[in-house]
């Protein structure tokens, strides 16, 4: 018998496998938004919310004080640190009042025990980059999630779709939560970013799905990269809000999200931003009360737990990232 390379093994181990069923081709992107979201004024994308109770409270507020024709979305995984039923079904709740996707936490959350989710773990298709223990913890965690769920509330994040397309002042946007070819997709990681080849392979995506832009989270490090497409006078952009629910630079505890408006964003929360086409595109803070937030993680995921060895670190200082390291154009 052949030998298996590591590799193989490594790429199909649960919480590093993409299962088939997240896959979907650039295609998917060119049918116009259905009419909840075209013609917007404003549209917030809030990716990576993970269970945080608190963030997701400051997103409607912050979404509250926008007129016009506007919509929000949640581009999945806004469940994961919410292990309390109780805080579980209040993110559930305030999700769901809006218009969402599910992410790869959702799609293993409502799949069956015996099935794909076992499989799959997490099913977050973690890199190479990403060591073992943190693969392992993600998918420990998943499990203990899905104690929190009830079986309406999985049913109920099944039923969700995968990918959206939404018009703001002209720009076409598809909305999704990893890439252009899969759910759990890091296409659009800032680390593959960085690579030039990988950059020709997202411009043939940006033509295969006829859109302007893609507003996407999953890879945990907000990105907001511009590529000129087939000697295009403007470029086409990725807008990666890195995660709502946690911190996203050193000494900045503020988690973000993306919003595309026809005005600019005016007010402190504003991190970064870029100008494409008729619109704007920036990245706004999610400040919360962070005393409290840490307070209700542990109160959740105690010192020692899963939760804490991969996460609290970050919560407390943030990543080791940049704002300066966020926006990038490509000629």
């Amino acid at each position: 018998m052949n030998a298996v390379p590591t590799a193989s093994l490594h790429d199909e181990a649960p919480g590093r496998s993409c299962p088939l069923h997240y896959r979907y081709a650039p295609e998917v992107f060119a049918a116009p938004p259905p009419p909840l979201l075209h013609e917007l004024d404003t549209l917030y994308v809030v990716g990576g919310l993970y269970g945080n109770a608190l963030a997701l409270a400051r997103v409607l507020e912050l979404f509250d004080r926008e007129r016009g024709r506007k919509r929000l979305v949640f581009n999945g995984d806004f469940h994961w640190f919410d292990a309390d039923p109780e805080v579980f079904a209040q993110v559930q709740r305030g999700v769901l009042g809006h218009v969402a996707l599910r992410g790869n936490v959702e799609t293993e959350l409502a799949a069956d025990d015996a099935g794909d989710g076992a499989d799959a773990g997490c099913g977050c298709a973690y890199p190479d980059w990403v060591g073992d223990e943190v693969v392992e913890r993600s998918n420990r965690i998943l499990r203990r999630l899905r104690a929190a769920a009830t079986p309406a509330q999985r049913a109920e994040v099944a039923a969700l779709p995968m990918w959206a397309r939404a018009e703001v002042g002209g720009l076409q946007l598809g909305i999704v939560h990893g890439d252009a070819t899969s759910l759990a997709g890091w296409g659009f990681a800032q680390e593959h970013l960085r690579d030039a080849a990988h950059r020709a392979d997202v411009r043939r995506w940006f033509r295969r799905a006829g859109v302007d832009a893609f507003a996407c989270t999953h890879t945990c490090l907000p990105v907001f990269q511009g590529l000129r497409v087939d000697g295009d006078e403007a470029p086409r952009w990725i807008f990666n809000n890195g995660a709502t629910g946690m911190p996203n630079f050193a000494g900045d505890g503020a988690g973000l999200l993306t919003r595309v408006a026809l005005t600019p964003f005016d007010g402190p929360e504003r991190r970064f931003g870029v100008r494409a086409g008729g619109v704007f595109a920036d990245a706004v803070a999610v400040d919360v009360d962070r005393e409290a937030w840490q307070r209700l993680f542990l109160r959740q995921w105690l010192e020692g737990s899963d939760a804490h060895a991969s996460y609290f670190g970050r919560i407390v200082r943030g990543p080791a990232y940049g704002v300066q390291d966020a926006v990038r154009l490509d000629g």
